[in-house]
């Protein structure tokens, strides 16, 4: 199975994406991770998304989908994964069904309110050092200003500002809105209300996925 998660800026899909991967043994796979992991290691792809972002360019799509294919292919996610942070496009989309197009897949779309998105935002504060990021319920340490996995000094990011977090809002909807339209064709898109505890968030995602679960079995026995 591959369960793609969807949702603006400040949804909570990171947090999500960690607990399916603990309570349905799904990988996550995340496109900042791979990317960072493939810059370290200097590999042919990283080394081409390095020079770009060092000339303040945005990876391009090749490298993102090349990346991807890279991670899908590996041993541990033979059995499934999740998806956090791509697709982001059609094109990306349809990449990922040439990579890997016989999985079946549940796209999850972790719905929040713009006012809500911006207060969550907007109190969300960064380490500059390790780029640990603290939302409002924040681990023991952070209220102080400090970070609590390397100590350094918390900062709110420049693009954490009310008036910009809306217009990221306005551009992501504009941007996701095709990718969505995407996936409803393909009827393997569910919406999941994102207000509440992360816990609640979750309760809901695993009633879709079993649900989805429960309906794989069904016809694989018909």
């Amino acid at each position: 199975m591959r369960v793609i998660l969807l949702g603006p800026p400040g949804s909570g899909k990171g947090t999500q994406a960690c607990l399916i991967e603990e309570k349905f043994r799904l990988p996550r796979i995340s496109t900042g991770d791979i990317l960072r992991e493939a810059v370290r290691r200097e590999t042919p792809l990283g080394r081409r998304a390095e020079d770009m972002m060092k000339r303040g360019l945005l990876v391009s799509d090749d490298i993102v989908v090349g990346l991807v294919e890279e991670a899908v292919q590996r041993e541990e996610h033979r059995h499934g994964y999740v998806l956090d942070g791509f697709p982001r496009t059609v094109a990306q989309a349809e990449s990922l069904l040439r990579i890997d197009g016989r999985r079946p897949e549940r796209v999850l779309d972790i719905q929040v309110g713009a006012e809500d998105l911006v207060d969550r935002l907007s109190r969300r504060h960064v380490c500059p050092g390790c780029r640990a990021v603290f939302g409002p319920a924040s681990p023991p340490g952070a209220e102080e200003g400090r970070c609590a996995a390397c100590g350094g000094a918390l900062e709110i990011r420049a693009d954490d500002k009310p008036e910009v977090i809306r217009e990221r809002l306005r551009v992501f909807e504009a941007q996701t809105a095709p990718l969505r339209e995407y996936y409803r064709s393909r009827s393997v898109y569910r919406t999941v209300p994102g207000t509440g505890r992360p816990e609640e968030v979750f309760g809901r995602i695993v009633g879709q996925l079993e649900a989805f679960l429960s309906g794989a079995t069904e016809e694989r026995r018909s």
